[in-house]
């Protein structure tokens, strides 16, 4: 019995060696999960996108969208959303290559995987504010502290209530709407 009891314990420590909680805050949203997994999507990682995309607006990261919406961005940068963000052939490539490569299909964060559950790939949207998941978790949010609060002014101004938004954090218990304060849906 004894052997049992200590090969059991060594199982269990072995199956929760790597994991640990989620506790930034001291809360466990999903109980033990591993540690790349506290972050709902991957964060941005490559320096070009960061400066490139970034120096405009929010460097989204990838896996906010599945790999054809992204595909469709960055093969129409002559006309994005009414600006013209064309870029050197080889830099465009490079970037491409990044998105796609981590796009929300090919993650295993709960957001992206939910995001990509959610959405018609053939049909994918180019905002990801037009996604159906993004819709759902947004519909709650009074337009007053949206579209009439100049401090966000639009839900694609993610980091405005989501300030680790660049590195994939967007859990709710992080959400400070400018002149609201913390979101509780």
């Amino acid at each position: 019995m004894k052997t049992f009891t200590v090969s059991l314990l060594l199982v269990f420590t072995l199956l929760t060696s790597g994991c640990q909680a989620d506790d930034d805050y001291g809360e466990h949203e999903e109980g033990w999960r591993f540690l790349h997994k506290q972050r709902d999507v991957a964060a941005v990682e490559d320096p070009l996108y960061k400066e490139e995309c970034g120096s405009c607006h929010l460097a989204y990261p990838p896996g906010l969208l599945p790999g054809s919406s992204w595909e469709k961005i960055m093969t129409r940068l002559d006309d994005h959303f009414g600006d013209n963000a064309e870029l050197e052939p080889a830099v465009q490539k490079r970037l491409t290559t990044y998105l796609l490569m981590h796009s929300a299909e090919r993650s295993d964060y709960r957001r992206s995987r939910r995001i990509m559950r959610s959405t018609n790939e053939a049909n994918a949207p180019l905002r990801i504010t037009e996604l159906r998941y993004f819709k759902h978790e947004h519909d709650e949010i009074p337009p007053r502290l949206i579209t009439g609060n100049e401090k966000v002014s639009s839900l694609s101004n993610c980091n405005a209530c989501h300030p680790r938004a660049e590195q994939g954090f967007f859990s709710d218990r992080e959400i400070r709407i400018p002149g609201y304060g913390a979101w509780d849906d």
